[in-house]
């Protein structure tokens, strides 16, 4: 038995596409920057997991923390399919 519980979203979350001009990024850098808001470059964030896998990948999300945008990292497309689904 694990020690992890089950809990169920209660925010908004800040998500958008993975685009063809983020993979060129990423395989010419090996990194993925994200722009703030305000201006600012910050790296996404990738599992190991994810890398493995191949991502960044179309149909991948990059998402953001609502209360700080310097936090963001990448949603793998089945995880995403799976837990969420836009808000009209």
């Amino acid at each position: 038995m694990d020690n992890y519980i089950r809990y169920r979203r209660t925010q908004v979350a800040h998500l958008r596409p993975v685009t063809d001009q983020d993979i060129l990024q990423f395989d010419k850098t090996g990194s993925l920057l994200e722009t703030t808001p305000s201006g600012e470059l910050v790296n996404v964030s990738i599992s190991t997991e994810d890398l493995t896998a191949g991502s960044p990948l179309i149909g991948d999300m990059i998402a953001r923390n609502p209360s700080n945008h310097n936090d963001v990292w990448l949603v793998a497309e089945e995880y995403f399919k799976n837990n969420f689904e836009e808000i009209k």
